[in-house]
């Protein structure tokens, strides 16, 4: 469950990181299970990569994270642990992505271990069927289908069609004749990738859609509330790239949106689920890629712990402690319902309504497995300083009550009642490398 890692939390100032390291690893050695020699006699856990700020700043990977990938794997480039990579990007495949991080990196990288801010939408079966409108960047459309959407149209279909609606830029407006709108059918909700290139084309054209339930072509006569479903990936403010200071995010759009929205009807723009990190079914989708690849590795036992390592405390710490309270959570669950006389298998419910109350209800992930699904203990969260996160221009506060933005600001979605505590990292370090040394060592397994 981590309860070792607030008495070892790694800091910049007073004892260095190697004693620190060390006595965590006694402290854990004191609670290390015994298991049969199946695997080796030591406890197992997985890791969860946040990608940009952590392995890559922009298309520039950073340094340390090569030599990080070089000592995950073996001779064969077999990795020693199960790995994934969880990031709110969203503007490619799984594949392209896949291919990219193996270019960086320099290891094989399979589209399995990759979990991208819209990867948990196959999930969503009861929106495949529907039309839907999709917003974003790169290939939008093989996207949505690839994650199981059927009927799609773009932002860039419904300009065709409605030609008079997009009045912004004054040399995108139709010259001379106006051509006749073209029939789409009527739209059954909002899928938003992530960030689009005309921000302004797309505010526009989603608020006409949820404003006409659906069907853009129509005049606005009364108002359709609640609107149809809108489904939201990636709820980032700011993201890391090349420069100096963090650029706008999908979540910075979101905040765009929902301003119009209100500001026009009166009412809140709701979402039928808020998907990507720090929200909890993202992490639950990401823990059913770790048990795939534990198995792949040839492991028997259920891996004990999670370690995810990340930049952004509103996204990727707060997210990771999110997902950590609701592993204990369905630990306490289960116990009561065993101390009962029931089975363990009894215990069901939403992931994300199970986490949190603040957390949006919706997506479950289904397990399975060849042993008898048992969740990790825990998710132990990991911050380092190569993205969002400087420490020179910003410190942890040391009242857990306040936030760790340098203004003390809540960076996070709308949606998600803010608690400061969950944006406190289990460990803080300099860099990617520097992370996954503490994990091994806290563990107690050989890296090199």
């Amino acid at each position: 469950m981590f309860p070792r890692l607030n008495m070892f939390r790694i800091g910049w100032t007073g004892v260095k990181l190697s004693r620190k390291v060390t006595n965590a690893s006694a402290a854990f050695a004191q609670t290390q299970r015994r298991y049969s020699t199946d695997e080796p006699d030591r406890s197992l856990f997985g890791l969860l990569f946040d990608i940009d700020g952590v392995l890559v700043r922009g298309r520039t990977p950073i340094p340390a994270a090569k030599q990080c990938f070089r000592d995950l794997v073996d001779g064969d480039g077999k990795y020693k642990v199960p790995v994934v990579f969880v990031t709110n990007a969203g503007n490619s495949l799984r594949q392209t992505k896949a291919e990219q991080l193996s270019h960086l990196l320099e290891v094989e990288v399979s589209p399995d271990q990759v979990v991208l801010s819209h990867s948990p939408l196959r999930v969503f079966t009861q929106f495949h069927d529907l039309c839907v409108l999709v917003s974003g960047q790169g290939p939008v459309v093989e996207v949505a289908h690839n994650v199981g959407f059927k009927n799609v149209v773009t932002i860039d279909m419904l300009r065709e069609a409605f030609p008079l609606q997009d009045m912004v830029d004054h040399h995108r407006r139709p010259k001379d004749i106006i051509p006749p709108s073209k029939g789409l059918p009527p739209i059954d909700a909002v899928i938003l990738f992530g960030e689009p290139i005309r921000w302004e084309t797309n505010l526009q054209l989603i608020v006409d859609v949820l404003l006409t339930n659906g069907r853009p072509g129509n005049a606005v006569t009364s108002l359709h509330y609640p609107h149809i479903p809108v489904l939201a990936c990636n709820m980032d403010l700011l993201w890391m790239a090349e420069a100096k200071n963090p650029r706008f995010g999908h979540g910075m759009f979101l905040v765009c949106l929902e301003s119009i929205y209100k500001k026009i009807t009166g009412c809140e723009l709701k979402y039928e689920a808020l998907i990507g990190k720090p929200s909890v079914v993202t992490y639950n989708y990401a823990e059913l890629l770790i048990r795939q690849q534990a198995e792949n590795l040839g492991w028997t036992r259920p891996v004990e712990r999670l370690y995810a390592i990340g930049d952004n405390p509103m996204a990727d710490i707060y997210g990771a402690n999110l997902y950590n309270r609701y592993l204990k959570a369905m630990h306490r669950s289960r116990s009561q319902v065993q101390a009962q006389g029931g089975s363990a298998s009894q215990v069901t419910g939403d992931p994300a309504c199970e986490a949190s109350d603040d957390a949006k209800c919706s997506g479950q992930v289904m397990v399975g497995g060849s042993f008898e699904h048992r969740l990790p203990e825990g998710c132990g969260s990991i911050l380092v300083c190569t993205g969002v996160y400087n420490r020179d221009q910003q410190d942890l506060p040391s009242d857990p009550e306040q936030t760790v933005t340098e203004q003390r600001i809540f960076h996070g979605h709308r949606d998600f009642r803010f608690d400061p505590s969950l944006t406190q990292p289990s460990f803080i370090v300099h860099d990617v490398r520097d992370a996954v040394e503490l994990v091994f060592q806290v563990e107690g397994w050989p890296l090199q």
